[in-house]
């Protein structure tokens, strides 16, 4: 009997929610943003190749800054109401934790511990990055397989160090580590001839090879040893903030999937194409309103920021040094995992 009120006070809440208009929002961290004017953002201590790179003249440029400049549109309609913050891979949750930066766009993983111990928060994936192997191509290896008995220099104190032994044991293979922590001398390690094999992130092992403009010298095997989902991370306690993030990054997938660039948007803006493309880029009204934002903001961010392809393609991509293919990093509808939320 009690079980039977309970469902039916619940079900009348459910109905009163179901039936609440939406609510302008604006969490604490958008607030104090705005107020601020200016949205910090993590950069790199250093130049991390195709995500955070600072050139002779100190401009950052890069996948991750190009996702922090996105954000910041969408709160100000300016890219240039931003501030990057150079940190180094440790100091990126105390960074967080103490104000110092508003958001993590950082080449950083979604992982149980940091969400559970650290007290963080995460958006939908950005990048699916996957830990794969490099050879030197005079070894004339065709996968992992045929490296029985090779060295392999695999980054110390990272959870690559799991995926290489258990993808050998899987294989049957032994495999001889060479550990080492910081990256310029693992790299070092390997291209000197130190190591047969270097396991890494897949984007840093393409971005190393061209880097040391030594593509045809080196291969990366086809072995997939495990992937892990890059995420932008926030502090728990502003599920606002969070929402702000999520559609930041499905704004620039829906633009690329619908084919609106920013050379084409004041087009497309004029004449939509869909009442979802109206809503979507501040034609008819609903789009910003519920996060506490202007209607128009997907549009500044697509015009002044681009879509998602073309933000992969002058980062990391054809139009870029490093001339990486997307992958799984691609559309739903083209190979890969990314999709947009939908747009009612």
């Amino acid at each position: 009997m009690k079980m039977i009120k309970w469902g039916a006070a619940a079900m009348a809440l459910g109905l009163v929610h179901l039936a609440a208009p939406a609510e302008a929002a604006g969490g604490k961290t958008l607030e104090t943003v705005k107020a601020r004017g200016v949205l910090n953002c993590t950069g790199h201590d250093g130049s991390y190749l195709g995500f955070a790179e600072v050139d002779d003249k100190g401009n950052w440029k890069g996948m991750d800054i190009d996702l922090c400049k996105a954000v910041a549109t969408a709160v100000f309609g300016d890219p240039a109401k931003l501030k990057i913050v150079p940190i180094s891979w440790a100091q990126r949750w105390p960074s967080l934790q103490s104000g110092d930066v508003d958001i993590i766009i950082k080449a950083s993983g979604g992982t149980l511990s940091r969400d559970t111990e650290l007290g963080l928060q995460f958006s939908m994936s950005y990048y699916l990055g996957t830990t794969k192997v490099m050879a030197h191509k005079e070894l004339n290896l065709k996968s992992l397989k045929d490296a029985n008995g090779g060295t392999i220099c695999i980054p110390a104190g990272t959870s690559q160090e799991q995926q290489v032994a258990a993808y050998a044991q899987k294989l049957g293979i032994k495999l001889e580590p060479v550990l080492i922590e910081k990256t310029e001398e693992l790299e070092q390690a390997y291209f000197s001839g130190r190591c047969d094999l270097y396991a890494q992130w897949g984007p840093t092992l393409a971005i190393a090879r061209i880097a040391k403009s030594k593509v045809e010298d080196h291969v990366i095997l086809p072995d997939v040893l495990a992937v892990e989902p890059e995420v932008m991370i926030m502090r728990q306690g502003d599920d606002n903030w969070v929402d702000i993030a999520n559609w930041t990054l499905s704004t620039l997938i829906f633009a690329e999937q619908e084919g609106i660039t920013s050379k084409n948007v004041d087009e497309i803006k004029a004449k939509p194409t869909s009442p979802q493309v109206a809503k979507f880029l501040g034609v008819t009204p609903g789009m910003g309103k519920g996060l506490g934002l202007s209607d128009d903001w997907a549009y500044n961010v697509i015009k002044k920021v681009g879509n998602y392809g073309e933000i992969f393609d002058r980062d990391l991509g054809k139009d870029s040094p490093y001339k990486m293919d997307r992958e799984l990093t691609n559309l739903w509808n083209n190979g890969g995992v990314l999709f947009p939320l939908v747009i009612d």
